[in-house]
């Protein structure tokens, strides 16, 4: 395995500490449950690439927060080294461009759908509080 691949992801969450999750609609894991986001593009910083991604997939604006966490996960066919960062919504107007679902989870629902491998440890964390949402 030799493609590295680097994102940036959304925990987006709201004032009843609900987490926003997407559901891919298209490639290998399709129908699998993801926090939104995407590829950095060369020069822009990761709060940027968050901010234009959250734009291109949910015609969304977020308030980036601070960095949660780093995933690094070993696909089958590439690594993944994905920073996630906690978000809100600027307002309450999301559309879904490029998936085919989304979902507010409360923390106790966050199991009740099939994450990506690598979204796993984060959710993990999110279960055992490691990250507190007001």
């Amino acid at each position: 395995m030799n493609k590295s691949i680097e994102v940036v992801a959304a925990i987006i969450s709201d004032e009843q500490g609900r987490i926003f999750a997407t559901q891919r609609g298209y490639g290998e894991w399709k129908d699998w449950w993801e926090f939104p986001g995407g590829k950095m593009e060369i020069g822009e910083s990761a709060q940027d690439a968050l901010k234009r991604e959250i734009r291109e997939e949910l015609d969304a604006e977020i308030e980036v927060g601070e960095l949660l966490i780093t995933v690094n996960y070993d696909y089958p066919t590439f690594h993944l080294t994905m920073h996630c960062f906690d978000c809100r919504l600027a307002d309450k107007h999301v559309t879904l461009l490029e998936h085919e679902a989304a979902k507010w989870l409360k923390t106790q629902e966050l199991r009740s759908v099939k994450w990506l491998p690598a979204d796993e440890q984060i959710i993990d964390d999110i279960i055992c509080g490691k990250y507190l949402h007001n």
